[in-house]
């Protein structure tokens, strides 16, 4: 059938032609950088031996920008997971607490085999963290290590409150620390009083930073070599945005 290109029906093509550009403009955009680019690619020994700990630093902001901004990468994860079966090279370690809103490789926009993820209640650590985190240092190479507390934690707010429940009471007494370092507040020091809240959980990411220091001989050892950086830092659970605290 032959189409005759008369006035009405090119203005119908030019009309439908401006609202698909339209439409596609309007459309949210997903940032693919290069496959040369080192925070998008499968971590591996060649692209691992070029990390420093201070490049690793700038990938967790850069990928936190990312993921503010609402510009992730687009990965084939499918495809990183069958590329890492084969080994892992993580750039970073990171501390931080259960809540379901503070995923860590969706904060800093981190594919997998990208970063070690070490998750429990109010962000502290333990012997048992302490030995994930040697052996994601000392055997595994990661450069960094983040303790990463957040806005409005539950944790915070029980050991605030002073909170009594089955084995979380234990859990929640490794956060009495920072509540006995906070001073200077008046009123009430429990969960209703959200400057005290962010003062303690500001705390714990301090005291947790120093206390995985100078608890491990090995971590520290790497510290003082320059070739590790324990770094604390905060999340702000309504906006998404990383803070970080400086460098130890």
């Amino acid at each position: 059938m032959r189409i005759i290109l008369t006035k009405p029906n090119i203005l119908i093509l030019l009309l439908g032609a401006i609202f698909v550009s339209a439409f596609l403009t309007a459309l949210p955009v997903v940032a693919e950088a290069p496959q040369s680019t080192l925070g998008l690619r499968v971590q591996t020994a060649e692209t691992h031996a070029k990390i420093t700990p201070e490049v690793a630093l700038t990938l967790l902001k850069e990928g936190n920008q990312r993921f503010v901004s609402g510009k992730m990468y687009k990965r084939d994860l499918r495809k990183k997971a069958l590329i890492t079966s084969k080994g892992q090279y993580p750039y970073a370690a990171i501390v931080g607490c259960i809540d379901s809103r503070a995923s860590h490789e969706l904060l800093f926009d981190a594919g997998i085999g990208d970063i070690f993820s070490a998750r429990v209640a109010g962000n502290f650590a333990n012997t048992d963290i302490l030995g994930s985190l040697e052996f994601a240092t000392a055997i595994a190479d990661a450069k960094l290590i983040v303790v990463l507390g957040h806005s409005e934690c539950g944790a915070i707010k029980g050991a605030c409150d002073n909170l009594k429940m089955g084995n979380l009471t234990h859990t929640l007494s490794n956060i009495a620390p920072a509540i006995y370092s906070v001073e200077g507040f008046e009123g009430k020091r429990n969960s209703k009083n959200k400057a005290f809240v962010d003062a303690v959980a500001h705390a714990n990411v301090e005291l947790t930073v120093e206390h995985i220091v100078e608890a491990s001989p090995i971590i520290k050892a790497l510290s003082d070599k320059r070739q590790l950086m324990v770094v604390g830092a905060m999340l702000d659970i309504v906006t998404g945005k990383v803070t970080f605290m400086e460098p130890s």
